[in-house]
């Protein structure tokens, strides 16, 4: 790993600023010249700019093919066409129902009790009754498995009270990641309305961050069949789930995620897989008939299987940060920490292993610094070009000196 740093004397620096400050003139801090790289809280996987791919003959009027772990994009035919979604439009809520249950709103053990208005939705459904209750993961088994109208409506009025408020707040979930191709109207796909709508690339984005963020979802996306119970005024009897997705019995890699289709929107699937370390996202729209968006999704599962590869470096593999100098700060250094993973997708037969790892850091950085605030790069080159980067952060708080601290180091400069 190549270090960029120039080795100032910290002695000469915090000496001639105690004099300015023991003086009464103001020790000027000079801002340090940073390169440009990911801004603080930026993820440091950056996205890839499309890969050229063949034309594959698909006949499904939209699909994309996307690498998970970077969001790079490595197939798409009219990928940012509005469509009706069917239930794919379910991923939108599950992703809302995952994050009730990151935040602690919501528990799995939770139960949640059916509404007259989340038993009456027709289509997919796994027959829950009026007064019913069941458990927030077994509706989550019945949305993902077997797509239950139902079981979404009772998950979005248990989290925001009334599936109008739910759709609201899955719209905005879909502005803050980007889709902008999106519109809902209600949190299952079941509307016919042209008000309700999205592209390849909006549920490729969608099945990424529930993929992504919520790897768990797998654990459920997985399930063939399972049995749950209905406990009603009646007693209790079982109920078979059957999952939707053929690919886990025709795709050996596949580990999701959902499938829908309507008279408008036709066939369609967001289908994940992994293999090697390589996750991917296809999402097939409006395909003509349940067999060929099954066919087209395992084409493009394949032409990216056979043609990607992922470079991933995290801390296990990377050298120790070196101190970095503070001016003006009650410390002369601060230590330093990395701000996260990097990934990148080579998929034009590129020598991962001549990939560089460059250290970018300014020569020293002014107090006051706070921890978390970023100071530098880690840069990763290929044949010359910038790949990505990695933002280097404090690992530390440093304040800014006062004139005890300056007394403390002219002193220290005289004693052993």
């Amino acid at each position: 790993m190549k270090v960029r740093r120039r080795v100032w004397s910290r002695l000469f620096v915090t000496v001639l600023t105690a004099v300015f400050v023991l003086a009464g003139m103001p020790a000027q801090a000079q801002e340090p010249d940073l390169p440009i790289g990911i801004a603080a809280g930026e993820s440091a996987k950056e996205v890839q700019e499309t890969a050229a791919a063949p034309e594959m003959g698909l006949t499904a009027a939209s699909c994309i093919l996307m690498e998970a772990s970077t969001g790079t994009v490595l197939y798409e035919k009219n990928s940012d066409a509005r469509l009706s979604p069917a239930s794919i439009t379910k991923i939108m809520t599950l992703i809302l129902i995952f994050d009730a249950l990151e935040q602690g709103k919501i528990s799995l053990t939770d139960s949640v009790v059916t509404s007259e208005y989340a038993a009456s939705m027709g289509g997919s459904q796994v027959f829950l009754e009026a007064g019913e209750s069941q458990s927030v993961e077994t509706l989550i088994k019945c949305i993902v498995v077997a797509s239950g109208n139902d079981a979404s409506v009772s998950m979005a009025e248990y989290i925001a009270g009334s599936e109008t408020e739910f759709v609201s707040r899955m719209n905005a979930r879909a502005e803050e990641l980007g889709m902008e191709n999106t519109h809902f109207e209600d949190c299952c796909g079941l509307t016919d309305s042209d008000g309700h709508y999205t592209s390849a690339r909006d549920v490729a984005i969608m099945s990424r961050e529930l993929s992504v963020h919520y790897p768990q979802i797998h654990q459920y996306s997985t399930i063939w069949m399972e049995n749950i119970t209905h406990t009603t005024a009646r007693g209790s009897e079982e109920f078979g789930l059957a999952n939707t997705n053929k690919l886990l019995k025709q795709y050996p890699y596949t580990t999701g995620l959902k499938t829908g289709s309507t008279g408008k929107a036709k066939y369609c699937v967001s289908a994940t897989a992994e293999k090697d370390g390589i996750e991917l996202i296809a999402v097939i729209m409006a395909a003509a008939d349940y067999k060929v968006r099954f066919e087209e999704a395992r084409s493009l599962l394949g032409y990216g299987f056979a043609n990607c590869r992922l470079y991933s470096d995290s801390d296990a593999g990377r050298e120790a940060l070196p101190l970095l100098a503070v001016d003006a700060g009650e410390k002369d250094e601060i230590r330093l920490k990395y701000g996260g993973d990097f990934s990148w997708v080579s998929v034009n037969g590129e020598d991962l292993t001549a990939i560089e790892k460059t250290v970018v850091l300014p020569e020293f950085a002014a107090a006051p610094l706070a921890e978390g605030e970023e100071v530098g790069k880690l840069s990763y080159r290929l044949n010359g070009s910038e790949i990505g980067s990695v933002p280097i952060l404090t690992a530390e708080e440093v304040k800014k000196a006062d004139y005890g601290d300056y007394l403390k180091k002219i002193v220290g400069l005289y004693l052993p």
